[in-house]
């Protein structure tokens, strides 16, 4: 039996009222005055941007990064990796440890392709890697996590890391890169006092780290770390040689609860197309996006410049919105446009990014890396 194929949500050209919904949405304006701006104050800091593909899981917008000046992005699962590099990104880090002799080999197959690090925090993954590395006739640059707060992975001392990077050095297939020092969680310390503080502390074990390296006499040639919520305070910490913000591309609305006094803010661009599917209730609306259109580990979406709204419930395929303005009332069919409260596991629940400008849609990019978290 032959079905009709499924219309797309978008075309180029559509005006924004005409896309099925829910979809993805990306206002293309602020979204380039977002990697403009990145790109820029890095630049102006002398350092390296190296921005997380994880936010977005698109090669698209990877690509506009690389045009702008990053020197490569970063990869937090080895399959994530595989659509940049088919679509022809070719300096990739994988921000992560391997966690077995299967994933060992899948690295070092990728390595054949393109340049490839990896971290690492133990022994055991340096000989799987080295093994694999063998096996596949490939070669890897290898970067020493740090814990320097996180709790997460990571060496917990120098002597630890030291260790480890003699080791990296016995190896034949493998090349000492350099240092991984990320907290993610200063990220989201909501006040700037408070956030500034956290990365400070950070920044003093990171170079902890470095220190013991130079008394040893190592040479670190890199020193990668850094987010979004902390940029502001990477840029001129002496510490950094590359930065790996993800979400300053989208922003969200867990990172719009943070405090930003500084000049270093960047613009909500992701936005989550709704529409009023219900109004049967006085004083309600159901729209069409639930859970299984919108991430709510860091808490519900917000109603974007409809503040009369407020989305108080979200259930699989259904959102409940109270209206506190009558004459406010939204219609039915209407378009609502929610700002996720976490942008990345957002796109991973979607298929494609509709980039649209003004009220009209532009383009439509697959989120090729969706789901691949191996």
């Amino acid at each position: 039996m032959e079905f009709l194929p499924l219309p797309p949500a978008a075309t180029p050209g559509q005006a924004l009222e005409q896309i099925d919904t829910p979809a993805l949405l990306l206002d293309l304006d602020a979204f380039e005055r977002n990697l403009d701006f990145m790109q820029d104050n890095v630049r102006r800091a002398g350092l390296q941007l190296r921005p997380h593909a994880k936010a977005h899981k698109c090669p698209q917008i990877a690509l506009a990064q690389l045009a702008r000046g990053a020197a490569g992005i970063c990869c937090q699962k080895i399959s994530e990796a595989v659509p940049f590099m088919q679509a022809g990104v070719r300096n990739i880090h994988i921000s992560n440890e391997v966690g077995s002799p299967q994933k060992a080999r899948l690295l070092a197959g990728l390595a054949l392709h393109a340049d490839i690090s990896v971290c690492v925090d133990d022994a055991t993954q340096v000989e799987w890697l080295e093994e694999a590395l063998r096996q596949a006739d490939a070669s890897l640059v290898v970067l020493v996590e740090a814990d320097i707060g996180q709790g997460r992975c990571g060496v917990p001392d120098a002597a630890s890391c030291l260790r480890l990077i003699d080791m990296i050095a016995r190896q034949s297939r493998m090349r000492f890169g350099g240092l991984q020092a990320y907290h993610g969680g200063v990220q989201h310390l909501r006040g700037h006092g408070e956030r500034r503080d956290a990365v400070l502390r950070a920044n003093e074990r990171t170079s902890g780290f470095l220190r013991a390296m130079d008394v040893a006499g190592i040479r670190c040639p890199v020193v990668t770390g850094g987010g979004t919520g902390s940029v502001e305070f990477d840029l001129e910490s002496g510490v950094y040689t590359e930065l790996q913000p993800g979400s300053y591309v989208f922003m969200d609305g867990d990172y719009g609860r943070n405090e930003w006094t500084g000049g270093l803010r960047f613009e909500q661009s992701l936005f989550v197309a709704s529409a009023v599917m219900s109004r049967i209730r006085e004083g309600r609306v159901v729209l069409d996006a639930g859970l299984k259109s919108l991430a709510v580990d860091s808490g519900l979406p917000h109603v974007h410049g409809r503040k009369e709204l407020e989305y108080i419930s979200a259930n699989d395929e259904h959102g409940i919105v109270t209206v506190s303005d009558d004459e406010r009332q939204p219609e039915l069919g209407e378009l609502v446009l929610l700002v996720p409260g976490h942008c990345d596991p957002t796109l991973n629940l979607h298929e494609e990014l509709i980039g649209f400008r003004g009220r009209t849609v532009e383009c439509v990019w697959p989120v090729a890396a969706r789901g691949l978290s191996r």
